[in-house]
């Protein structure tokens, strides 16, 4: 037995919500991504952060890269050129521990990005609530 699902227009329809803790800033920033493989190779790979926050960031890679899943990576943002005010004070401080929650597969319009989750001190989130509430 087949059963087609189908959504009636206006029916259970609620707008989403932004549901971020601080907002993303859109930026063009070379920065450069370490971690180990494996077999505990250290690899690297010049990245392009597009958009940041002080929990997290999307880099698009100019060149595919293998990284699986929940891997931890060492970002260096290369502050130079940029606005330095512009970058959140989490990514100021040179390399961050991030974890990689998101593989977006290149296509032909597009490079291949990763959503990185950063991982910043608990001691920290102090300093990011109060950023949410000035917002």
């Amino acid at each position: 037995m087949k059963y087609i699902w189908t959504d009636e227009p206006g029916r259970n329809k609620r707008p989403t919500a932004n549901k971020r803790v601080t907002e993303r800033r859109a930026v063009a920033v070379a920065a450069r991504l370490t971690w180990k493989d494996s077999r505990g190779t250290t690899r690297f790979a010049s990245v392009v952060a597009r958009n940041v926050c002080e929990l997290g960031m999307y880099v698009e890679c100019p060149s595919p890269v293998s990284i699986p899943l929940y891997r931890l990576v060492q970002v260096q943002l290369d502050g130079e050129g940029s606005n330095p005010s512009a970058l959140p004070t989490t990514l100021r401080q040179g390399r961050v521990l991030s974890a990689v929650y998101r593989v977006s597969p290149p296509s032909s319009s597009q490079p291949q990005g990763l959503a990185l989750r950063l991982m910043i001190d608990p001691r920290r989130m102090p300093m990011v609530e109060q950023v949410r509430a000035t917002a």
